[in-house]
């Protein structure tokens, strides 16, 4: 293996896709891997992207994970490391960006880092330390009713700091503007202070170009995935072509949506508008005790070789809370997860091979109910959201979820059979990793008529 001049560490699968399409758009080779591997990589890449699920665990176990997947980047000779995080910040009172990002510091012996979530492809913007969404502060944009990490303040200099020992502080927007130098400067001057953590300001894509030679042999860089496109020139890459490049793509199409942010609710409204089958999963008769899955797959099966279905647990968010007040937040969140995950593995025994999911949490279990621990980054679909592709076998823990057509249980060679016929390109999977908030409204037909 050559070098590997980043090693990322991402909290969510679907925030670890949409670093992974950037560093790719700049012209990196990437691969992301689904937790940390067991040995090494084995392939010849600029750039990895090491996806965990701990957005929203506790922090002492995000943190093992994160310095887990550390030490294993490190033993692939990584040259920096990049901890990104969602572009709204996501997180608690209690981190876990906080304690995540100090974990990291020490273990890296570096007494300064920056954080900047600043994503202007997909509308988030810092400036004097608050974030934007769109022309909107962070807790006017529909994020302070997440059901796991509600953000009532967008001043992430306050954010940061209530959750992180080092003292905080601001590299504002007119340092930045006066480029890479003037950040350096400002930067050494914030470390004398006693400042370890720096929020960066950021406005726009030439602002995070200016940022990035600045950032050139820093231990640790924590952001979004907004930075990435100014890191890939300190090490000599240009963008390529070359770079994004995937298999050919065939097979059955199908959604699998569990967000409940504003965007996605949107584009399940705007799929269902054009005619397509879409079919709510209710957390309440989950939770009675009913089939659901059976139930879908049996829905699902007829209507896949006409295009592609929806399967969707997205809703208001005052229905969110009435299903959480019944079930509780974490029951019912990890209820409709399961049975998400359930529903994308026997879709993908139906004969399923262009898979879009729409949510971290539900990207998360997706995948790994599928099985997958490597994917190879492709094209940009929208902002932040590229085609990924990934070997699979379809797993055989499906196989009791997976109806027959006369209710019976179908059988592993039965499904791979029916899968065969349908054109399924190298027999891998096309699949697509959504975060709740990104893409525009026609998103989910837009990523299928790209793949065609």
């Amino acid at each position: 293996m050559g070098a590997l001049f980043l090693g990322c560490i991402a909290d969510d699968f679907t925030g670890a896709t949409d670093l992974a399409n950037n560093l790719v758009r700049a012209g990196m080779r990437v691969v992301q891997t689904i937790g940390v591997p067991n040995g090494p990589l084995g392939a010849e890449v600029d750039a990895v992207v090491v996806a965990l699920k701990s957005r929203t665990v506790p922090h002492d176990q995000a943190v093992a994970e994160s310095l887990a997947a550390l030490a294993w980047l490190q033993t692939q000779g990584a040259q920096q490391i990049y901890f990104k995080y969602c572009s709204t910040f996501d997180s608690t009172a209690q981190g876990n960006i906080g304690p995540v990002t100090e974990a990291l510091m020490d273990a890296l012996q570096t007494g300064f880092t920056i954080a900047t979530p600043a994503f202007p492809d997909n509308k988030r913007t810092v400036f004097k330390g608050y974030l934007f969404v769109g022309d909107v502060l962070l807790n006017e944009s529909g994020m302070q009713n997440h059901p796991l990490t509600p953000m009532l303040d967008a001043n992430l200099v306050r954010v940061m700091q209530a959750q992180t020992k080092r003292r905080v502080g601001l590299l504002d927007h007119s340092v930045v503007t006066r480029g890479a130098a003037a950040v350096r400067e400002r930067m050494a001057q914030l470390q004398a202070d006693g400042v370890g953590v720096a929020i960066v300001d950021a406005v726009s894509n030439d602002d995070l170009l200016r940022l990035g030679p600045a950032l050139q042999g820093m231990p640790l860089v924590t952001a979004g995935s907004g930075v990435a496109i100014g890191l890939p020139a300190n090490f000599g890459i240009t963008p390529s072509d070359q770079a994004s490049r995937l298999p050919a793509a065939g097979g059955l199409q199908a959604v699998v949506s569990g967000s409940c942010s504003l965007a996605t609710n949107r584009q399940v409204q705007d799929f269902m508008k054009r005619g397509n089958p879409a079919l709510a999963i209710d957390p309440l008769r989950i939770a009675s005790g009913a089939d659901v899955v059976a139930e879908v797959l049996a829905w699902a099966r007829p209507l896949l070789a006409r295009g592609p279905v929806l399967v969707y647990s997205t809703a208001d968010s005052g229905d969110v809370k009435a299903v959480q007040g019944r079930l509780g937040v974490e029951e019912a969140g990890a209820l409709v997860e399961r049975t998400l995950a359930a529903v994308a593995s026997g879709l993908v025994q139906l004969g399923v091979r262009q898979l879009v999911v729409a949510g971290g949490e539900t990207s998360g279990a997706c995948v790994q109910a599928l099985g997958i621990t490597q994917m190879q980054i492709g094209p940009q679909i929208d902002p932040g959201v590229p085609w990924c592709h990934a070997a699979i076998e379809p797993p055989r823990s499906a196989l009791r979820v997976l109806a027959a057509p006369q209710g019976g249980v179908a059988d592993l060679g039965a499904a791979r059979r029916s899968s065969a016929t349908t054109g399924d390109g190298d027999g891998g999977l096309h699949l697509a990793l959504k975060s709740g908030n990104f893409g525009s409204d026609d998103f989910f037909t837009k990523a299928f008529t790209m793949l065609a």
